[in-house]
């Protein structure tokens, strides 16, 4: 058995009763604790966390490509332990997915997964040109252990239309992630008139939006990414 949670909002806390894994950004790792000699080891990931050799290339082609691409280590538990990690104090939130459900997360934003979790890199712009935005990290439950901890940049919010049915939209780069029943990929709009060209855009050109159709819940941090995302003019 194994559990994901926060400490004072800034720290992962990973308690496991057995023998687990888990993949982490590398480097995330600040301390741990179990009865004995350490019964947890680590292991630099050097394709994918794809059980399958030819899915492990693919997956890591496609993160090269599309920007999605980070470092993972493996982190194989032998017994009871508590392990912790966090990255530069940024805020951790931890999200254990339902049966059926998918998260898509910014790559930069992924902090640690358990293995029920399916992990792959998607496209999901199309004419757009992007930084952070065209492609993004999905992981898709396949065990009744999906555990799924995100870092962000100050307190997370967390915006959601299953009730409501409203329309969302964000700014591609305050998105940290958005979790619903399959994919629920956003529509990317664009609002770019002759000011753009002229150099007195609005500042919020782009944005990614979900319609009341899509029952999504969608988590946003309250800063901006530097790069943003721009059209592809022919």
């Amino acid at each position: 058995m194994i559990k994901f949670e926060t400490i004072n909002e800034l720290t992962l806390k990973v308690t496991t009763t057995g023998n687990d894994v888990i993949f982490t950004k590398t480097g995330a790792f600040i301390a741990g604790d179990c009865s004995g000699n350490t019964n947890y080891r680590f292991e630099k990931v050097l394709l994918g966390p794809q059980k399958s050799l030819a899915q492990a290339a693919l997956g890591s082609l496609m993160r090269r490509v599309t920007g999605e691409n980070i470092p993972l280590t493996k982190v194989t538990m032998n017994g009871p332990s508590e392990t912790y990690y966090a990255e530069s104090a940024q805020h951790v939130l931890v999200y254990k997915l339902e049966p059926g459900e998918t998260i898509s997360v910014e790559s930069e934003n992924l902090l640690a997964f358990t293995q029920d979790c399916k992990y792959s890199v998607r496209f999901i712009g199309v004419g757009v040109l992007s930084q952070k935005g065209l492609a993004t990290t999905t992981l898709t439950r396949t065990g009744s252990e999906a555990y799924v901890a995100v870092i962000t940049d100050g307190n997370p919010i967390a915006l959601s239309n299953v009730q409501s049915h409203n329309t969302i939209s964000v700014d591609p780069d305050a998105v940290i992630c958005w979790m619903g029943n399959g994919a629920c990929d956003p529509r990317i709009t664009t609002d770019v008139n002759w000011k753009t060209f002229i150099g007195q855009a609005s500042g919020e050109s782009y944005s990614f939006e979900w319609h009341g159709g899509i029952p999504v819940t969608v988590i946003i941090q309250p800063s901006e990414r530097s790069g943003g995302i721009r059209v592809a003019i022919d």
